[in-house]
């Protein structure tokens, strides 16, 4: 009895033992999301904490972990620690790149935003009245950046613009308040495109161009005090009423407002004359996230989401027209009269950057 019992258990371990053989041999990512870890521009930190957006991720298998950064200084973290970056343009990108060793990576680049300037309606109308801004409707307009950069050139105040004396909380330097253009991606477009109009509509391409507009490009800078290192500050800062009457912004975070049925107050939208568009640049950094990007500029649940938080798709802006189409009192789905332009090189581009801050 005592045998037959032995050889019982026996058979029952041996059993046990191969179905825990088994289980293990199963691919967990079989029937799990696979989670990876990301560094981000923060204008994209509501679009991946959206729900909608978290379950359609899962639904193709992923989780993601994002974290923000200012685009320009991505390629200082420690990016083993990452699995994909995803900087608001793709110059930021080729540092990201460089650092990580990884050129030749399979960008994707899903969307893109304009840059924007945000204004009190009383800042809109005393820049209107002096022929820095062209008026299209109540809420939105054109910022003339040749009148604008002269004014800045020549140390303007807003009492000496006319009309300003109604509006006495309109005081000090005009300046548009910007993100820091060493680290982030909007201060450093922002210079790129005063550059090109400052140095007779070209691209900064030498030493020279950079001689030639430092000085004004320092102006813009230097009379804003402390930098935010992103866009997310500052927008959040114009929205609960406080901050400068001028706020550089991306049109995502202000169509984003809109299509997500959020009262934009009685806040004025200005697109530069001159603008160049930030194209959302992912890079992946390992295997792990190396089909995201695809997935994120492909997929249409995916590409719907990220419009429905203000981005205009590269594949499908006929779909933002019609979704932006109610808002024509703020925005400019069409991009009418605005004038795009290249960016300079990263190496111009910084070196512009560190000559405004001085």
């Amino acid at each position: 009895m005592r045998r037959i019992l032995g050889i019982i258990l026996g058979l029952l371990l041996i059993g046990g033992v191969a179905g825990v053989v088994l289980l293990k041999g199963q691919d967990p990512e079989s029937t799990a999301t696979k989670t990876v870890r990301g560094v981000i521009g923060s204008e994209k930190s509501d679009f991946f904490r959206d729900p909608d957006v978290v379950k359609a991720l899962a639904d193709k298998g992923y989780t993601v972990k994002a974290e923000s950064s200012g685009s320009w200084a991505m390629d200082k973290l420690a990016l083993k620690d990452f699995d994909f970056a995803f900087p608001s343009s793709s110059e930021p990108a080729k540092e990201v790149e460089a650092a990580a060793g990884i050129q030749g990576a399979q960008e994707a680049k899903p969307f893109f935003s304009p840059l924007v300037v945000i204004a009190r309606p009383s800042a809109a109308k005393v820049l209107s009245d002096g022929g820095l801004v062209k008026m299209s409707g109540k809420n939105t307009g054109t910022l003339l950046m040749g009148p604008f950069l002269k004014a800045a050139e020549e140390d303007r105040n807003w009492q000496q613009l006319p009309g300003a004396a109604a509006h006495p909380e309109l005081a000090g330097r005009v300046f548009i308040k910007t993100t820091d253009p060493a680290t982030s991606n909007s201060g450093a477009l922002f210079l790129a495109l005063a550059s090109n109009v400052a140095n007779g509509n070209t691209v900064v391409a030498d030493d020279a161009g950079i001689e030639r507009t430092a000085p004004l490009m320092r102006k813009l800078i230097s009379v804003q005090g402390a930098l935010e290192p992103s866009t997310d500050g500052p927008f959040r800062a114009f929205i609960s009423g406080s901050g400068e009457p001028l706020i550089l912004a991306y049109e995502s975070q202000v169509a984003s407002m809109l299509l997500q049925h959020q009262d934009p107050g009685d806040m004025v939208v200005l697109y530069p004359d001159t603008t160049v568009n930030s194209a959302h640049t992912f890079v992946p950094l390992n295997e792990k996230a190396r089909d995201l990007g695809t997935l994120l500029t492909t997929d249409p649940a995916l590409r719907d989401l990220a419009m429905q938080r203000g981005f205009r798709p590269q594949e499908g802006m006929a779909l933002f027209t019609a979704a932006t189409a109610p808002y024509a009192d703020h925005l400019n789905s069409g991009l009418t009269g605005i004038r795009q332009v290249g960016t300079p090189t990263v190496k111009i581009l910084m070196a512009l950057a560190q000559r405004a801050k001085g």
